[in-house]
């Protein structure tokens, strides 16, 4: 349900979060943008590529939840529901960063060096960004057809990412 054209959007009880992905689709994107943006990792690459990735996860997510809390609703009065609310509904874009994070975390179990870490990131990030595109469309009642175009582009978009990255390693 909805107020007035002049309030704030509320969500119906039990539908907050459940059918918008579009936070989860941003944050994987996201995540693999900071992969590709990290350029060289210091000392402790893992920790290091982690910390970056759910940190700019949360930052994004506040940048969010300030932009619709003020953007949307700067004349309407603010309460803490209205906060707690628009903060749960944005926090698919932090946790999208947690897969990557946790491949990077353990990337060295995997025999990988601090190249194999990014690309393993790289590529959980991206595998996120396209199935959560999919979960998007499928729950919004697309067709087959839309679901994978709808994954389709969000491959294509996470493989400009990836042109990026090989392009910045050269």
């Amino acid at each position: 349900m909805t107020a007035p054209p002049d309030g704030p959007e509320t969500v119906p009880e039990g539908e907050a979060g459940r059918g918008d992905y579009s936070g989860a689709v941003y944050g994987s994107l996201l995540a693999a943008s900071v992969v590709v943006g990290a350029g060289t990792l210091g000392k402790y690459p893992r920790l290091e590529l982690a910390v970056l990735l759910l940190g700019t996860g949360v930052v994004f997510w506040a940048a969010h939840v300030f932009a619709r809390l003020f953007g949307a609703r700067m004349v309407h009065h603010l309460s803490w529901g209205v906060i707690r609310s628009t903060a749960k509904e944005e926090r698919p874009i932090i946790k999208a960063a947690v897969p990557p994070a946790v491949a990077a975390l353990i990337a060295p179990w995997l025999g990988l060096g601090p190249q194999g870490i990014a690309w393993l990131a790289l590529a959980v990030a991206l595998v996120g960004q396209v199935g959560w595109a999919a979960v998007a469309a499928s729950r919004a009642g697309a067709s087959r057809r839309m679901m994978m175009l709808a994954g389709a582009i969000n491959l294509f978009l996470g493989l400009l990412i990836v042109l990026l990255k090989v392009a910045l390693q050269h």
